[in-house]
């Protein structure tokens, strides 16, 4: 876990909360830049357009994320019906965070890529680590935002597919999210450290091509 380094290598911890910093905050932004180009301005009046980190950062999923390894930002706001799209715009927005977190791996491949054709440094370098740790952080963000769960994106995705004879299904999930959300954490952890394994091999793995 994250946590143990602080003890054990400081520094590691430090490089790791940095990396959670940068993929929430860009994750976050990204949601509130989607919605402000489709001409909801609720973001932007709740001072969520901004990179400042402090504007993103939930301290619940930002301490999940240093426990446990998965965790989230703080949901950005917005108004399914001041978008122009009002069918496609919600799931737009919803797909932006995870979408920039994508983005986010590939950029920082290419740059880990450079790092190991280009240099000597070896796997202990504080920039090696930094960018791995990037990579890491960004695809945590992308996969686990995908659930289908309140307060993650995919829920976002999924209210704006059902039909409107299921909304009792956002119902049961507004309610009873948060729990369901903790359980399938501390229960379901050991699924979701297999999906982002297997992702981060791949990734790694094409980097070192």
């Amino acid at each position: 876990m994250p946590l143990q380094s602080l003890f054990q290598e400081p520094l590691t911890f430090i490089i790791w909360a940095l990396a959670v910093i940068f993929a929430i905050t860009v994750h976050e932004f990204s949601h509130a830049l989607a919605g402000h180009l489709q001409g909801d301005k609720t973001a932007e009046h709740a001072g969520r357009l901004t990179l400042n980190p402090l504007s993103h950062i939930d301290l619940l999923g930002f301490l999940m994320l240093i426990l446990v390894g998965f965790g989230w930002g703080r949901p950005v706001p917005f108004n399914p019906f001041a978008l122009k799209n009002k069918k496609l715009g919600p799931t737009l927005v919803g797909l932006a965070g995870p979408l920039a977190n994508l983005i986010s791996v590939i950029i920082f491949a290419l740059i880990l890529r450079f790092i190991i054709l280009s240099t000597d440094l070896g796997q202990q370098n504080l920039l090696f680590q930094f960018v791995v740790s990037l990579i890491q952080v960004n695809l945590v963000l992308m996969v686990f935002n995908l659930i289908p769960i309140p307060p993650l994106d995919g829920s976002k995705i999924l209210y704006s597919l059902l039909p409107y004879s299921q909304q009792n299904v956002i119902f049961f999930l507004e309610r009873y999210g948060p729990y369901l959300l903790l359980a399938l954490v501390f229960l379901g952890g050991s699924l979701l450290s297999t999906v982002f394994i297997y992702l981060y091999q791949l990734v790694i793995g094409l980097a070192l091509l």
